[in-house]
């Protein structure tokens, strides 16, 4: 059985009402949101089938199933792509490490007057540029430790370093169940997964909840233990033929006081024996 195919199903369902799909909603209801029954009705297959799909006991289903099941649960083209995932998982192999090109290398280091940083797999950082060092102090950390989700979740001052921290989290568990949905099989990243589910426990709350987003575009609000608030424009990249890695530029916008403050964290940077760590200390 296929049990994250059949939990993703389960919380899909259960955020759809019946009103919403033109079903009578009355009476007395056991669980919220639409019934196996009412959702096959409606993708246009029997019960037995969806039950069987729901337990990952279909073998071989249709690109039309899964198309009708994703209509009725509403499913974005985010949600739709794990789905597919989730029922047609990629053969078991396992992945290679993952090392930055040269050229993505040189593209960071000329991009200098803005944090950027490169992403892998399980959210690792991988490369960044002097002022994300600045801003995360991605150097002074160990390999393992240079992990967005880790320090999300397993350094205490994240909570303040994030001024919207529960954004943030919610984020961050979305990408990994959508990475966990691409790569069933990376045993690295089910070892994260579960030492996240051990030690915190809002990362528990947030993985039962089966949500998967892509990191795109958005806004990070820092609190910087050296310039204070910041208020961060997001676009994360993905570079032609390396879907594994994401390039994220962070930008102010002109003549704001987040772009004055990070001239601030660049000349800061640029001293001699400044550390994220020590100011952090300091703070």
């Amino acid at each position: 059985m296929n049990h994250d195919l059949g939990e993703f199903l389960r919380t899909r369902r259960a955020r759809v009402r019946p009103d919403d799909v033109g079903l009578p909603g009355g009476g007395r209801r056991r669980v919220p949101g639409l019934r196996r029954e009412e959702l096959a009705l409606l993708a246009g297959v029997s019960v037995d089938y969806y039950v069987r799909l729901e337990q990952g006991r279909t073998p071989a289903v249709s690109d039309a199933v899964l198309d009708a099941v994703a209509r009725v649960l509403r499913l974005d083209e985010t949600e739709r792509a794990h789905l597919r995932n989730l029922v047609r998982p990629a053969p078991a192999k396992r992945p290679a490490p993952q090392r930055v090109r040269p050229g993505l290398r040189r593209l960071l280091e000329m991009v200098g007057d803005v944090p950027a940083f490169v992403m892998g797999r399980r959210a690792d950082i991988l490369a960044w540029n002097p002022l994300a060092d600045a801003l995360y102090g991605f150097g002074g950390l160990g390999e393992e430790d240079r992990n967005s989700a880790r320090h999300t979740f397993l350094r205490p001052e994240a909570r303040t370093f994030y001024r919207d921290w529960p954004t943030v989290a919610a984020d961050m568990v979305a990408f990994l169940r959508l990475d966990a949905g691409r790569y069933p099989d990376d045993a690295r990243l089910a070892a994260l997964v579960g030492e996240l589910s051990v030690k915190d426990e809002t990362f528990r709350t947030l993985w039962a909840q089966h949500k998967v987003m892509e990191k795109t575009h958005g806004t990070k609000l820092i609190a910087h233990p050296v310039v204070g608030d910041l208020d961060l424009d997001y676009e994360s990249l993905r570079p032609a033929g390396d879907a594994d890695f994401t390039l994220a530029v962070y930008t102010a916008k002109a003549g704001s006081p987040t772009e004055e403050r990070l001239k601030l964290l660049a000349s800061w940077a640029a001293s001699p024996g400044a550390t994220l760590e020590g100011a952090e200390e300091r703070h």
